[in-house]
């Protein structure tokens, strides 16, 4: 077999964007997160615990790595919250579906394909939501390509679901595959499902009959509904052709029944096959052999199609137990051997099932069975499965991460659009939110996002990704502009992981430039968004590149900041004597000042390739920085507000937004990484010279 390699494709998540700034909005007042909790706790169990492909995930307050970052006693409070399943693709073109997997997995394609699986729970607040995103933003770094998304018993929370589905698709960029169960599920809410499904870009099905609702021992059909999953494979196939690709699960430990029931259970999986299913995702397993025999069995019976294994690495010893027991799932006698004498070390645990898991895969893989890919079920803790991949030597490649500088949206809507203003660069849900609505997107060589309106404000919502308490506890309670000065400026050598206007921490071309941005805000100029000038890094150079393969890509230096006005005016005259500049000027009025003459956007990033047109994918424009001013300021005031309303860092901050100016600065020469700043540095030299401020602390010095 050739040497496996994969490449790594953004990203895994669930329920952010629109979703959780709606919880986040509930949980401003009792009343409204009761109901969140309440709406939460539906989701019980996940579909595939249901189903019986992975058991209950374990309480991860075993894990040494988990006891900062997931919020136990939301889970305690809210007894049991939902858990999805997220099941991730990996191959080194992309996929946009599972149909595209088939030739692959049948064995045409070299390449070895990864899934990966996320267990994810849902909290009731705020703050384990955020949680949950920053452990998906981690196991991004893994390779996804797919997310599960799973139906609670009785499709009591299928809004929720179609939400999760929908953030997936257009949010972060990622191809779903939605669960379906036939449990309480009357053929009207199955029709709703899979039309939203489509909407939102979904092509991918997992049908399950589903275990009775909870309370309930034996299964039983709702009025109107379905009695097996074979009769939902059909009514998928018969109302959406081949649109979506079908998988069904399976349980290698049906080799263990009696040969009348395990060729019974064959019988119902070829029916399920022959009625228009693609792929079968099988069930947790840690004996080896059982399941070569089972596959050995299925093929025998005229089952063709791919079957991918369902693989858990070993996280803890308890875990491990617990999972095994709920899903009865036999241990080998050599598994036990090796792990039990260190039960007590979770590391040592952890580190030995590693290697077991890993040779197991080995052998799966090189055992002449046409397995070509793999199952992960990581339960939430992704260092595991890390350790399981590195093992394997299957870690992805960072060499095709980006086919555009952004993550594009998947909805079938946005799939074509190419252009994006930069302004969001560090809040890329806020925009698809806000434009979520548009019938057409900024496209072509120029793009230009006037013809459609901006969502506004009010109606989309702006909150800082921050709790209170975490947000005072990353800034502290600044009195003076030096204290404010000092945050911005530590953020942007990375010794700060956040500010208001950032999603996440400064990406990796910002250590580029990172001193000069430090420098600036020193001067006075609070930095918020910025790029370095490039003039032609190959499209997979590791900072800056993106795109196909054999490109070179191009960016302008641009930086954009607040300002207070007497230094604002001294910063103008330097730039006008630079034609190369250009800039916007806006305050938190709407007063708009530039000195660029065009009416049509600048276009800041854009690359060139071999038998392409030249790609154009971030601009600076008008409208834009006018739609997304609004939310600058804004997140400013939000930031004030976490601190009392008599405090001196709220009147500081709130006195900021009120009186600077928000400016945007293009330096169109690329080939000078350095021009750009040169007028900020002599601007806040003569600024400091001239009203005496003395140089503000930085880090204490």
């Amino acid at each position: 077999m050739p040497t496996p390699t994969v490449s790594i494709e953004p990203y895994v998540v669930a329920n952010t964007g629109s979703a959780a700034r709606d919880y986040c909005m509930l949980e401003r007042n009792l009343l409204s997160h009761l109901k969140l909790a309440f709406l939460l706790s539906l989701l019980s169990s996940s579909l595939l615990l249901r189903a019986r492909l992975v058991p209950e995930p374990e309480d991860s307050s075993s894990e040494t790595e988990d006891k900062a970052s997931l919020p136990l006693a939301g889970v305690q409070i809210a007894a049991s919250l939902a858990t999805i399943v997220a099941g991730v693709w990996e191959y080194h073109t992309g996929y946009r579906d599972l149909r595209d997997m088939r030739a692959f997995l049948v064995g045409v394609n070299p390449h070895l394909a990864i899934m990966s699986v996320v267990v994810i729970a849902i909290f009731a607040t705020c703050i384990g939501l955020q949680n949950l995103l920053d452990r998906i933003e981690r196991m991004r770094a893994l390779g996804p390509e797919f997310i599960d998304i799973t139906w609670n018993a009785g499709g009591r929370t299928s809004d929720l679901t179609s939400e999760m589905v929908k953030t997936c698709q257009s949010l972060i960029g990622i191809e779903t595959c939605m669960h379906l169960t036939c449990t309480n599920m009357p053929e009207e809410k199955v029709d709703i499902a899979l039309r939203e499904a489509k909407e939102h870009g979904c092509r991918n099905v997992l049908a399950l009959r589903g275990d009775p609702p909870i309370g309930k021992e034996e299964w039983e059909a709702v009025e109107g509904g379905f009695m097996h999953g074979i009769d939902l494979v059909r009514h998928i196939r018969n109302l959406y052709g081949d649109y979506f690709d079908i998988a069904v699960a399976g349980f290698p430990q049906h080799q263990l029944l009696p040969k009348e029931e395990r060729d019974l259970e064959l019988k119902y999986l070829k029916e399920k096959i022959d009625a228009g299913v693609s792929f079968i995702f099988t069930q947790m397993f840690y004996d080896v052999e059982i399941f070569i025999e089972w596959v050995k069995e299925v093929r025998a019976a005229g089952i063709t199609i791919p079957i991918v294994p369902g693989i858990a690495p070993i996280q803890t010893w308890n875990g491990f137990m617990r999972a095994t027991s709920l899903a009865k799932i036999i241990i080998p006698q050599s598994f036990m051997d090796a792990l039990e004498p260190h039960k007590n070390n979770d590391e040592q645990v952890r580190a030995i099932g590693t290697k077991l898991v890993a040779d197991m895969c080995r052998r799966i893989l090189n055992g002449n069975l046409g397995i070509r890919g793999l199952h992960f079920y990581t339960m939430n803790l992704e260092k595991g499965t890390k350790m399981l991949l590195e093992e394997l030597n299957l870690v992805p490649r960072v060499e095709t991460i980006k086919p555009l500088p952004w993550r594009q949206s998947l909805t079938p809507s946005r799939r074509q659009e190419t252009i994006r203003p930069i302004f969001w660069a560090n809040r890329a849900k806020s925009y698809i939110s806000r434009t979520e609505n548009w019938d057409e997107y900024p496209n072509g060589r120029f793009g230009d996002a006037r013809s459609p309106a901006y969502g506004e404000l009010d109606g989309y919502g702006v909150w800082i990704k921050q709790t209170k308490e975490d947000a005072i506890k990353l800034w502290g309670h600044p009195t003076t502009f030096s204290d404010i000065a000092s945050l911005f400026s530590r953020f942007c050598t990375k010794d700060l992981s956040a500010l208001p206007w950032s999603d996440q921490a400064p990406s990796t071309e910002t250590s580029v430039i990172s001193k000069q941005l430090a420098r600036m805000n020193e001067l006075g100029f609070l930095t918020i968004n910025s790029q370095p000038a490039v003039n032609g890094a190959r499209s997979d150079n590791k900072v800056f590149g993106w795109g196909p393969s054999n490109g070179y890509v191009y960016q302008k230096a641009y930086l954009e900041f607040f300002v207070n006005p007497a230094l604002l005016t001294r910063l103008l005259k330097h730039i006008e004597r630079d034609s190369n500049i250009t800039y916007y000027v806006i305050n938190s009025r709407g007063d708009l000042k530039t000195n660029t003459h065009s009416d049509g956007p600048n276009a800041v990033t854009w690359g060139v390739f071999p038998g392409k047109e030249i790609v154009q994918p971030t601009i600076v424009e008008a409208v834009s920085f006018m739609a997304w001013k609004d939310e600058a300021y804004e997140l400013g005031q939000q930031w004030a507000q976490i601190y009392d309303a008599e405090s001196p860092s709220r009147k500081l901050i709130s006195d900021l937004m009120e009186t600077c100016s928000l400016v945007n600065v293009v330096h169109n020469d690329f080939q000078d990484p350095e021009a750009i700043f040169k007028p900020f540095f002599l601007a806040g030299e003569e600024y400091r010279a001239l009203e005496h401020v003395s140089p503000p602390l930085v880090n204490g010095h």
